[in-house]
């Protein structure tokens, strides 16, 4: 017969939490398929898997924001009725999800206020977290992705909860930010209390997690006490066998020279240039050359500038002073039309900044090219196959494509890289592509990333992961006050050095 709707909640148990036989699919996208998870107390316990596998599904049933079509649920032993999310905050569960739960229009105060908290409940952790000065009149939309992942954490901790949840929380954060977030969850063990861990950096992983549960398509495929384990073992659990070796094979240096890194600098035109420019007090006198071919990368901690540089050379922000030259002319972008007319696309960090999340996968990609009028009712064929070859090409997940809001967080990350393969493009902005995205799509992305700028496109990569700027760039910046203080060659940086160099020590900068 079929189950009922709805998460039926039976079963006694010492352990803090237990969830059994949950499922849950969307039409054909079957997200759940009978999930088991148990989290004992005093344990930080990883919830892993490729994008897609279910994990951010699993946390949103657990926190009541979405119900189960089937499974039972209890928490230390007791029946919970997960109906509404503050049946959860009843049950001391808090979650921090994968994207930030406040309201853009609103300040902070008020978010805090529709959480029936105040200041005075956060700020004692805020404090711990270097940011006790935040100002809670600023709307949300004016703070950076970091601050409010920290200041949800920080919500999220004033309730006290027994299972603290964090789905991909130190994905938007820098080393020095995230170790808070370590600090914290150390502590949650410490005091018998539990974390449920969602995070792609499995460094973190390993270093953090007592136990892991492996979802795959949906579905639990392992479980593991994470003492004797490591990395690649991880990888193939979540991917499969041949699909880990695959991953983890491409994620690695390559050791052939792309076409780019074999030829000089004099050999390759420059194709994007900026000389001392300025943005209020964000970018203070940033020069730089990008040639073709060329993928360049950027690194720094949270407000070093690097979102004004983008800004500038995307368009958005006009400097206040210096130049920004592309293919030899100078560019006066007043938005970012501008700038795309001219050949230089952003691949926004935020994936919902860049997506229309009620529309269909193939509208969000075709979009750039809906830029006249006449274009607004149909495509012509070369351009509707232009959109065919981009999906291909990222292996794009359409099944649930009449929506891109129900892609998981890498297919829709997949999307904004891939309407730039349809629409055309010369240099490519990239500002952390491959945040909160599992190994697999990472590898897809380092290699696309490659073949383009093998095939003389050009692009401009921003990273928070400095583990990243070895494996696809060929030149690495990094930035400290607004500043270019460091530059070298990728193959040879460390996460060391260009730390050292983030945090503008001396005997690091250029």
């Amino acid at each position: 017969p079929r189950p009922p709707r709805g998460l039926q909640l039976t079963n006694t148990s010492p352990d803090l939490l237990v969830a059994r036989e949950v499922s849950k699919r969307y039409g054909p996208v079957i997200a759940l398929r009978s999930v088991d998870l148990t989290v004992r107390p005093g344990e930080i316990h990883a919830l892993l898997g490729a994008n897609g596998a279910g994990k951010s599904t699993m946390v949103k049933i657990l926190s009541a924001v979405i119900s189960a079509d089937s499974g039972s649920v209890s928490v230390h032993g007791e029946a919970a009725h997960l109906r509404k999310p503050v049946d959860a905050m009843r049950a001391g569960i808090a979650t921090v999800f994968q994207d930030p739960a406040l309201i853009p229009d609103l300040t902070l105060a008020q978010n805090l206020r529709i959480s029936h908290l105040s200041e005075d409940d956060v700020v004692p952790w805020l404090d711990r977290m270097n940011l006790g000065d935040i100002d809670f009149g600023l709307q949300v939309s004016d703070v950076p992705l970091a601050i409010l992942r920290l200041l949800d954490l920080a919500r999220a901790l004033a309730h006290d909860p027994q299972l603290l949840m964090l789905d991909e929380i130190t994905a938007a954060l820098t080393t020095d930010q995230a170790s808070y977030v370590f600090e914290v969850m150390r502590e949650w063990k410490s005091r018998n209390r539990s974390v449920l861990f969602i995070s792609h950096r499995l460094g973190e992983v390993l270093e953090l997690c007592d136990y892991a549960t492996i979802l795959r398509n949906g579905t639990n495929v392992a479980d593991f006490d994470l003492t004797d384990i490591d990395e690649a073992q991880l990888v193939t659990a979540m991917l499969g066998d041949e699909l880990g070796e695959q991953a983890v094979a491409a994620a690695e240096i390559s050791e052939e020279p792309s076409a780019a890194k074999a030829a000089t600098e004099t050999e390759r035109p420059v194709v994007l240039e900026l000389n001392d420019v300025r943005l209020r007090d964000k970018v203070n006198g940033v020069s730089f050359k990008l040639h073709q071919g060329e993928i360049l990368g950027l690194t720094a901690l949270e407000g070093q500038g690097q979102n004004g540089l983008f800004q500038v050379l995307s368009g958005d922000h006009r400097p206040t002073s210096g130049e920004l030259i592309v293919e030899g002319q100078r560019l006066n972008a007043r938005s970012p039309y501008d700038a795309i007319r001219k050949g230089v696309a952003l691949v926004p960090a935020e994936r919902q900044h860049a997506l229309l999340p009620q529309r269909s996968v193939r509208e969000n990609l075709s979009l750039p090219l809906y830029n006249r009028i006449s274009k607004w009712f149909s495509l012509a064929r070369g351009e509707t196959e232009r959109v065919d070859g981009a999906i291909d090409r990222l292996d794009i997940d359409v099944r649930a494509g009449s929506q891109v809001q129900r892609l998981s967080g890498g297919n829709q990350q997949k999307v904004t890289i891939g309407r730039w393969l349809a629409s055309g493009f010369n240099t490519l902005l990239c500002f952390d592509p491959t945040r909160g995205i599992d190994i697999q799509t990472k590898a897809q992305i380092y290699q696309l990333l490659r073949q383009l700028a093998d095939d003389g496109s050009s692009i401009v990569l921003y990273t928070s992961e400095l583990r990243e700027i070895p494996l696809v760039c060929d030149r690495v910046l990094v930035m400290y006050a607004g500043r270019i203080v460091h530059e070298q060659d990728a193959a040879t940086a460390t996460e060391e050095g260009l730390l050292s160099a983030a945090h503008g020590l001396e005997g690091a900068s250029a």
